[in-house]
C-alpha cells in the first residue's frame, strides 16, 4: 500500500480489482470491458457500452438494441414523474437542482431507471429553469438523439447526435476517478444505488473533475479575446493561476478519448474553427510553460476537446457537468455493483498528526 507519508491523493494506492475498464497512459489506451476505445465509440455507441459495463451486474446478455430500449421506456417514466420535482427547480442553480432530482428517485430505482432519469431530467431542469416547458422523451430514440430532441424541443441534426453519442461513450468511464470512489465507499456500505449516484454527483461537481468543461471554455474565450496569446498565458503561469483544460493526473497528452471527440469535431463547420484555436492556443501553451518553467510539462487534457463538442451540439455552458454526467452515470453504477459484490466495507486508517497525546 506503500508508505504513509507519500499517500497522499492516494496516488498509486490500489483500493479495488475491478474488471470494468484498464488505463495504460503510457501508452494513451484505455479498455472498457476489454474493448479498446476507437473501437467503443464506432462499433458499441453509448448503449452498446452500458451494455457491456453492467454484463453480470445488472444482468447477462444485454445488447445495445435491448439497453436503448430500457433506457427508453425509463425516460419514459422519468418524465411522468416530472411533476413531483418540476415546481421545486426553478428556484434553484442546475448543479443543486439535479441533485434534489437525484435525491428524490425511489429507492429501489434499477441501473436503468438511474439512468433513464438523468437522461430525461437533464434536459427538462435546463429547459425549466430558462423558464421554457419541458419536453417529453421519445422511447424509440437513442438516447443521445432523444437528450438533444428534449433539449432543444426539435429533431437535432444527424452529425450532431453522432457526436453526442461519441461523447457520451469515449466519456463513460476511466478508471477510479473520484467519482466512481464516492459512488463504490457508499455502495460498499449496502446503500442504494440511488444514494451511490447521488454521491457520485456531488463529488463529480467540483472544477477539477467533472466541473472542469465550462472552465476550460471559459479560459478559450479569454484567450481569444487577449490578442497576444503568449502574453496572456504567461500572465496566468505567473500569477499561479491554474490553466484549465492543461494537465492531467493520469493522462499526459495522449488520452485516446481526445482523438475520438476531434474526429466528429473537424467535420462541424464552426466548431471546426474553434478546434482549430484550440490547437494554437495548445502550442503556444506548451512553448510560454517551456520558457517560464522550464522542465515543467503541461499538456492539454480531454476537457478541451469535451467542451468544444458540447458547445457545438448546443448544450448550455452551465449545463456542461449535467450532461457530462448522463455519461458517466453508467459507470457510477457499474462501480457501485461491482463493489457490492465484494461484500466487503471501505473502512480506511487514517495516520494522526494533530497535537500530542497521552
Amino acid at each position: 500500500m506503500g508508505d504513509p507519508g507519500t499517500t497522499s491523493g492516494l496516488e498509486n494506492v490500489v483500493v479495488a480489482d475491478t474488471v470494468l475498464s484498464r488505463l495504460d497512459p503510457t501508452a494513451g489506451k484505455l479498455w472498457v470491458r476489454g474493448v479498446l476505445l476507437p473501437e467503443l465509440v464506432e462499433r458499441h455507441g453509448y448503449e452498446g457500452a452500458i451494455a457491456l459495463l453492467w454484463d453480470g451486474f445488472a444482468g447477462t446478455g444485454s445488447t445495445r438494441a435491448t439497453v436503448e430500449a430500457q433506457l427508453g421506456q425509463a425516460r419514459q417514466a422519468a418524465y411522468a414523474r416530472i411533476s413531483s420535482w418540476r415546481a421545486g427547480a426553478r428556484p434553484q442553480d442546475l448543479q443543486t437542482a439535479v441533485r434534489s432530482y437525484l435525491a428524490a428517485l425511489p429507492q429501489k430505482s434499477s441501473p436503468a431507471d438511474i439512468v433513464g432519469a438523468l437522461a430525461v431530467g437533464v434536459p427538462s431542469l435546463v429547459r425549466v429553469l430558462a423558464g421554457r416547458s419541458p419536453v417529453p422523451p421519445d422511447p424509440a430514440l437513442a438516447t443521445a438523439v432523444d437528450v438533444l430532441r428534449m433539449l432543444h424541443d426539435e429533431s437535432p441534426d444527424p452529425l450532431r447526435a453522432q457526436a453526442l453519442d461519441t461523447y457520451f461513450t469515449a466519456m463513460i468511464d476511466s478508471g477510479l476517478g473520484p467519482s466512481a470512489f464516492a459512488a463504490r465507499v457508499i455502495a460498499s456500505t449496502r446503500a442504494s444505488l440511488g444514494s451511490a449516484v447521488l454521491g457520485a454527483w456531488c463529488a463529480f461537481t467540483g472544477p477539477l473533475h467533472g466541473g472542469a468543461p465550462g472552465p476550460t471554455l471559459d479560459l478559450l474565450d479569454e484567450l481569444a479575446a487577449a490578442g497576444d496569446l503568449d502574453a496572456a498565458i504567461e500572465r496566468k503561469l505567473r500569477a499561479g493561476e491554474r490553466l484549465m483544460g492543461f494537465g492531467h493526473r493520469v493522462f499526459r497528452g495522449n488520452d485516446p478519448r481526445v482523438a475520438a471527440m476531434r474526429g466528429v469535431l473537424d467535420r462541424m463547420g464552426p466548431a471546426a474553427d474553434k478546434l482549430a484555436f484550440a490547437r494554437k492556443v495548445e502550442e503556444r501553451v506548451a512553448a510560454v510553460v517551456d520558457r517560464v518553467k522550464p522542465g515543467r510539462r503541461l499538456p492539454a487534457n480531454v476537457e478541451i476537446s469535451a467542451a468544444l463538442l458540447l458547445d457545438a451540439v448546443g448544450v448550455p455552458r452551465d449545463a456542461f457537468t449535467a450532461v457530462f454526467a448522463i455519461a458517466r452515470a453508467p459507470s457510477w453504477i457499474a462501480h457501485a455493483l461491482e463493489q457490492q459484490q465484494t461484500g466487503r466495507m471501505f473502512r480506511p486508517a487514517s495516520r494522526y498528526v494533530g497535537p500530542p497525546v497521552g
